[in-house]
């Protein structure tokens, strides 16, 4: 069993991006299941029908969203007919979407889950954790192949969510920062671990947005419009192998192209 994960999708320079690269990168590491962070795919900030199944059509199996889900209020017309899109799961009860899909491939099951941090993500959701323990036993009845899509600003929860969910989960992997880490390892109880897969997008942004309306912000602290940024480009992301039996953990690989990584089949 083989996990593929494509780390913050950002604007049409990300889109670019997945569509070039995730045929390439499927002929080599042959991924049972692709799963891809979309809630920046649009213009960096939400997600539009059509941008939904583009994504699809290149190659996703499942998306998942995060503090942008709402950005775009197109969403609202779409997400219940978006089967393979989860948004996370510890949003308010009455919130549209689902934060949990079971995917049947080759005659297995397989679970991705979206969760959202609390510390420094603005808007109060309900606890990751008693929420990740809800799904993470709901899905363990039915399989050992569950791939969690943490989204959260910090390396302390991400990494309390990782060891609080070790040996029960395949992987835990953070998104939300937009910068790749290198801590990927395999905790303990067999589950894969990475604070921030990265992002998939531009490479001289900073997070992606245009540096010149980041920076003003930083100096004068006066409200700033933020647009994706143009040039070189980047993809970032993860692949996990799992035991075909078990679902533990065996392998983690860190993807990262660009420039100075180019990728070569």
């Amino acid at each position: 069993m083989k996990f593929l994960f494509i780390g913050d999708i950002v604007g049409s320079p990300g889109r670019k991006m997945v569509e070039e690269y995730l045929p390439r990168l499927k002929r080599r590491y042959q991924p049972t299941v692709t799963i891809m962070n979309g809630e920046n795919a649009a213009h960096g900030k939400g997600i539009t029908e059509k941008i939904y199944k583009q994504l699809l059509e290149a190659g996703a199996q499942v998306i998942t969203m995060g503090n942008h889900t709402w950005d775009n209020k197109n969403i609202f017309e779409f997400i219940d007919d978006a089967k393979m899109m989860i948004r996370p799961a510890n949003y308010p009860a009455g919130v549209p979407g689902e934060g949990i899909k079971y995917l049947r491939i080759n005659d297995q099951e397989v679970a991705v889950i979206n969760l959202i941090g609390r510390t420094f993500m603005g808007n109060p959701n309900d606890d990751p954790f008693q929420k990740a323990d809800e799904l993470v036993t709901e899905a363990s009845a039915r399989t050992n192949f569950i791939f969690v899509d943490f989204h959260a600003e910090t390396t302390s929860e991400k990494q309390a969510m990782g060891w609080f969910l070790s040996g029960r989960v395949s992987a835990v992997v953070g998104t939300h920062t937009h910068v790749q880490t290198a801590d990927d390892r395999i905790l303990d109880g067999g589950t894969a671990f990475l604070c921030d897969a990265g992002m998939t997008g531009p490479s001289d942004g900073i997070l992606g947005m245009e540096r010149e309306a980041i920076i003003r912000k930083f100096q004068t602290n006066l409200p700033t419009k933020f647009e994706v940024a143009e040039g070189r480009e980047q993809l970032n992301g993860v692949v996990v192998k799992a035991d075909p039996k078990t679902g533990k953990a065996t392998t983690i690989e860190r993807i990262r192209i660009d420039e100075a990584h180019p990728f070569f089949e």
